[in-house]
Parts: C-alpha cells; sequence; structure tokens
C-alpha cells in the first residue's frame, strides 16, 4: 500500500510540477473573447497556464462551483468555476459512506472505452453456459502473474466468469513480447497460441494486421500500470493478480 502511494504522489507532483511551471498570474488571465459561461472561463484560464496539458473532458463536479478535469491517462483534476484554484486527487462523497466519486467517473470511463472495443480483437475464453460475468484482462505473455491467472483459466470458466483478453506488453510497441502476442493475435487459434506463449513455449510466427498497439495505447489511458489488470463489466479496476474464487465473491457470484 505504501509502495502504491508514493507511485500515486510521485505521479502527481510531476504533474502539478508541469502545470505550476509557469507563473500563476498568467493563470488569473482570461482569454480574449471567452464567453463568461463558468466552465468556459475555467477551461480558458487552465489551459493559459499549461495550454499544453491534456484535457480529455471536464465536466460540473457534484460540488457547486468547481469543475472536473479529466486528462488522458486517467489522472483526475478539480479546477474551481473562476480558475483561480486548482487541485489534484479524488472526490469523495461522505453522506452515504465513504464514496470516491472520482473513482466512479473512471470506472463510467474504462466501461465505455472498453465496451467500444470489438470482441474480434480480443482474445476470449467463454464460459460452459451463458456467462454471468464478463471481465476484461490486459494481459502480457511473459509476465509470471499472467501466467499464473491463465493457469487458472477453467476456474474463472466454472464459476461462470469469462475472461476477455487485451494486449498489454508492458515494455510497449516492438518489445519481444509485444512480437510474441501479435503472433497469437496472428494465430488461427488464438486460444491455443495464448496458452503456448504463457507457458513459455514457442508459437509459431505469424504476421496480420493486429490491435496490439491500439490496445497498449488503450491500457495507458485507462490507467493500466502492470499486468494483469482486471477490469469488471461495470468498469471497475482490480489490479494484478486475483484468485478465481476471491473474484466470483467480489463480483457476488460466490458467497464469502
Amino acid at each position: 500500500m505504501r509502495n502504491r502511494f508514493r507511485k500515486m504522489w510521485g505521479k502527481t507532483a510531476v504533474l502539478l510540477g508541469l502545470l505550476f511551471s509557469y507563473s500563476l498570474p498568467v493563470a488569473a488571465q482570461s482569454a480574449p473573447g471567452v464567453a463568461s459561461d463558468p466552465e468556459q472561463v475555467a477551461v480558458a484560464r487552465l489551459l493559459t497556464l499549461r495550454p499544453d496539458l491534456p484535457v480529455a473532458d471536464i465536466y460540473p463536479s457534484p460540488v457547486a462551483g468547481i469543475y472536473g478535469v479529466k486528462l488522458e491517462g486517467g489522472m483526475m483534476l478539480y479546477v474551481t468555476e473562476d480558475g483561480k484554484h486548482l487541485f489534484a486527487g479524488d472526490l469523495f462523497a461522505l453522506e452515504q459512506g465513504f464514496v470516491n466519486l472520482t473513482e466512479l467517473s473512471r470506472n463510467d470511463d474504462r466501461r465505455l472505452k472498453l465496451e467500444a472495443v470489438s470482441p474480434q480483437d480480443m482474445v476470449i475464453f467463454p464460459t460452459p453456459e451463458p456467462p454471468l460475468a464478463v471481465v476484461y484482462v490486459f494481459t502480457d505473455v511473459d509476465c509470471g502473474y499472467c501466467r499464473k491467472l491463465h493457469n487458472e483459466i477453467a476456474q474463472y470458466n466454472e464459476r461462470g466468469i469469462e475472461i476477455r483478453y487485451l494486449a498489454y506488453p508492458r515494455n510497449g510497441p516492438g518489445s519481444e513480447t509485444f512480437l510474441k502476442m501479435e503472433s497469437v493475435w496472428c494465430s488461427g487459434n488464438r486460444q491455443a497460441a495464448m496458452t503456448r506463449a504463457k507457458r513459455g513455449q514457442e508459437v509459431a510466427a505469424a504476421g496480420c494486421v493486429t490491435p496490439i498497439a491500439e490496445q497498449f495505447e488503450l491500457g495507458v489511458q485507462l490507467g493500466v500500470e502492470g499486468t494483469p489488470s482486471l477490469v469488471t463489466s461495470d468498469g471497475q479496476m482490480l489490479p494484478g493478480y486475483v484468485p478465481a474464487s476471491v473474484l466470483a465473491q467480489r463480483m457476488g457470484l460466490e458467497a464469502g
């Protein structure tokens, strides 16, 4: 937990360093011709401060006068409608427990983006009967815990969990693992090729047009930092290996 916090804080600190590399008085200036709409004012002043900031979306937060700013890569910022104050982190609602509103927003984003991926571009291990749940797994054929998860693929399927693999070669495009995964995706039997690759066995080299680079980029956008990374059909991210029995319990398919 401590290492995860340090990693998260490290990214936030780098981002804030970039944000405030320009002087604050510049941020307080309104861009010429900007309308008086609060959202436009907030966006304009933020981008005046940092014009290359990779803003993917901005929306009214549940707190009056504060807008959520979603960056490419999944990080969230919040800016006041006058554009004078900004903070990084997660926003929690306390009225009905400790509810992470920022993570719920991330869940929606992950869900929509994964629903847009064609099943034909994945390597799917279906259940014998209609699935009770679908889990997307960003995977690397060479990572130890990815192999451990795959060794138990039948246990997930037996519990009604369909596994849908997306490619996430950790060393990126052009790496040795990337090339191995290309052969898996280009195989006439992707399931068998995936199993061979995850057993450390050779997969016959094959070339074709694959979605591997796009899926790797998608993983970056969704906040994947390691493999395996599991995402449920409602967009919840479960980083790391999760045993089949534990996953079934978390998804309400089995009693704890």
